[in-house]
């Protein structure tokens, strides 16, 4: 699913509120110190209190530490055998409602992004395990190729979005945030009726299916594709000054991105294996 909080209206609104609530750094001083007599001169703005790119960054890196540290519990849990799995907690897909339940809490308190993160990254982080180690019991070898893969997008949109290859206009925006809606409706609706025992045609990994696999790489390229708004939005939060905390919020809205990514990749492969 694509992510709720790294669009447009959630950058303004942080940059109203950081403005509104004195967020915002302090501004250069020249004036005299009272009582002193004297000039303190004048002194480069101070930054600390700001989101910078390399704070998003670093803010991610300890999320993914957490993911991962949460993934290796997530695998551990499950069991298989030479057969296949053996023995799958469900209760780990509470993960994804718990990460969910973040993500939105973020969006309209993101000062508790630096508690809400950590928590999203191990519940997520559980169940990323847990179904990745299913997947790969079925079709060994499966979840090195989906983190190759994953990273291998991630790098490819990186360098187009900083050659200005692809350029985050408001066309493009509107294009991908409109598709990836209609994905999210989509999954929404197949997951209700699925809950029915309607089965829903080249959803499931089982279906290799011309149209399946087609289907799941136009999936797989939508969420490439946001990683593009991600760049972009830490790029303009980082210039428009936003309060510091906005960078676990960003750190969060891109590993919400890139989890997709991998998570429909590896039903990608799973598709692609099974012709």
């Amino acid at each position: 699913m694509a992510n709720p909080i790294l669009n447009d209206k959630a950058l303004n609104e942080a940059a109203a509120a950081g403005a509104a609530s004195g967020w915002a750094a302090p501004r250069p001083r020249s004036t005299p110190i009272p009582g002193s007599g004297v000039d303190d001169g004048p002194i480069s703005a101070w930054h600390s209190g700001t989101m910078t790119v390399q704070g998003t960054v670093s803010a991610t890196g300890v999320l993914f530490v957490l993911l991962l540290a949460a993934s290796a519990v997530g695998w551990a849990l499950v069991k298989t055998s030479s057969l296949g799995v053996t023995k799958f907690p469900t209760w780990t897909i509470a993960g994804i409602l718990v990460g969910f339940g973040c993500v939105i809490a973020m969006r309209f308190k993101p000062q508790y992004a630096k508690i809400l993160g950590p928590i999203y990254a191990i519940a997520q982080g559980v169940f990323v395990g847990a179904i990745s180690h299913a997947y790969n019991s079925y079709y060994n070898g499966i979840v090195v190729q989906a983190v190759g893969a994953t990273i291998a997008v991630f790098a490819v949109m990186l360098l187009l979005y900083r050659t200005n290859i692809i350029k985050v206009t408001d066309r493009f925006r509107h294009i991908v945030v409109g598709a990836t809606l209609g994905i999210m409706i989509f999954y929404g609706i197949s997951l209700l009726i699925s809950l029915f025992g309607v089965h829903v045609p080249f959803l499931s990994s089982n279906d290799n299916s011309a149209l399946s696999i087609g289907f799941s790489f136009l999936v797989a390229g939508l969420a490439a594709f946001n990683l593009a708004l991600d760049f972009d939005f830490i790029e303009k939060g980082s210039k428009a000054g936003l309060p510091k905390q906005m960078e676990w919020v960003a750190a969060v809205g891109l590993m919400v991105t890139i989890v997709w990514l991998y998570l429909e990749i590896l039903r990608l492969l799973a598709k692609l294996n099974r012709r």
